[in-house]
């Protein structure tokens, strides 16, 4: 009865906040290209139907770090079952570009559907998937129902939830029990999300730790460096200390660079913003700054006296570049409430400084600042203390040491979500 009425209400607000959404998410999509894809399939429509795969292994991943993850988990998965055929489905058009090339033989990708009754039922219809595997946190109700209907089993993989969505998910966790509960398996992070998972309706035998996929280093190759990168930092001049700020969001690119040039003219501040799109709101607001900017799209070699930044426009190269710094800090953390994933600086090595502001990392910044394996900047002050203290090679040292050993609680991450999936060579 409860659950009938919570459905009901959910099909009736549902086209209303499409309605609401729609106007933000094609400014969106024109911003960052997404109309060159096949994104008619986000309404449930499909080309010739031989050229999608039918009783596959789905993996659904909205965003792009949702993205890489299914892609983390699909190739471990891939070495237990190599027969095993695979279908990511992804809500954005870099995360569509970065899982289409992935170079992985037989795997097809393309758009989840927006949670509409008759576009899952087109999904559902044309892919008849073998099961489904949601990766971190979308939880749509017309697809759980379906699939639940259809007989598919759905999983959560590496289940995360931010302190806020937390408390708005306890806030309403009644009406959202006829929904989780549907859920064939929960993989928590941490041991204190297991209460609220058991709140929303998933039973206690469903709800597995796990660790997270994103941390685990037993399953992340390090990254390596590029000789190609190295030239160009060369080019601004030998020997400067590489200060680089990666994923950063709309402000944090001037307030950093201005900062780490009082600190340090000889600093090269190297920018990453987050979408690369933004490559000419960023230069300029650095120009009306006093920087000149270089751009990783189109480089030339710079003016080694110049006020210089180095402006990464590119996609997919996060990683690389880190390999290249001296100190990393972690954007979406100053300005821009969340943070971003501070995994890849650590398994690369690098001392790493952070803003006020990581809700979607809470548990492991919270564990980085008590094992003094990173620094937080709160402003102007604290981020010179950091930079002194991850300027200090021993200091350094220490804080690079301290954080692999935190980032150690994960390992075996991966294996230990396989194994919730019940992944072997039958599997498929």
């Amino acid at each position: 009865m409860i659950a009938g009425i919570v459905f009901g209400l959910y099909r009736l607000i549902l086209p209303l906040l499409f309605l609401v959404a729609f106007p933000a998410w094609v400014l969106k999509m024109i911003k960052r290209g997404g109309f060159a894809t096949a994104l008619f399939e986000r309404v449930g429509i499909y080309g010739r139907k031989e050229s999608h795969p039918s009783g596959a292994i789905h993996l659904h991943a909205i965003s792009v770090g949702e993205s890489l993850l299914a892609i983390k988990l699909l190739k471990a998965w891939r070495k237990i079952d190599p027969d095993a055929r695979f279908v990511i489905a992804v809500g954005t058009a870099t995360g569509h570009i970065m899982a289409s090339q992935a170079q992985i033989p037989g795997l097809h990708v393309c758009y989840a559907p927006l949670d509409f009754a008759w576009m899952i039922r087109n999904y559902f219809h044309r892919f008849q998937p073998e099961r489904v595997v949601l990766i971190e946190g979308e939880i749509w109700p017309n697809f759980l129902r379906f699939a639940e209907k259809r007989g598919i089993r759905v999983d959560l993989a590496n289940a995360r939830t931010s302190p806020r969505s937390a408390r708005r998910l306890a806030r309403f966790a009644k009406l959202l029990q006829p929904f989780y509960s549907k859920l064939s398996s929960v993989c928590i992070q941490e041991e204190e999300h297991r209460s609220l998972w058991f709140a929303l309706g998933v039973s206690a035998e469903k709800i597995h730790r796990t660790g997270s996929l994103k941390f685990d280093p037993e399953s992340t190759a390090a990254p390596s460096s590029n000789p190609v990168f190295q030239e160009m930092l060369d080019a601004f001049g030998e020997g400067r200390r590489v200060v680089l700020a990666a994923s950063t969001f709309p402000g944090e690119e001037e307030w950093l660079a201005k900062n780490l040039w009082n600190f340090d003219p000889r600093i090269l501040p190297v920018m990453v913003p987050r979408h690369a799109e933004r490559r000419k709101e960023v230069s300029q607001a650095l120009l009306r700054s006093g920087f000149s900017v270089t751009l990783r799209s189109h480089f030339s070699p710079p003016n080694k006296k110049d006020k210089a930044v180095f402006l990464i426009d590119t996609t997919g190269e996060l990683a690389t570049w880190i390999c290249h710094a001296d100190v990393v800090i972690i954007g979406k953390s100053f300005f821009a409430k969340g943070g971003q994933n501070p995994a890849e600086a650590i398994l690369a090595g690098k001392p790493l400084i952070f803003g006020p502001y990581m809700e979607n990392f809470q548990p492991l910044a919270n564990r980085l600042l008590v094992e003094n394996a990173a620094c937080r900047a709160e402003n102007e002050t604290s981020l010179e203390q950091a930079l002194q203290k991850t300027f200090d090679p021993h200091k350094a040292a220490a804080l690079i040491h301290n954080a692999k050993q935190v980032l150690s609680a994960h390992a075996g991450a991966t294996e230990r979500h396989l194994s919730v999936l019940q992944v072997s060579k039958t599997s498929a």
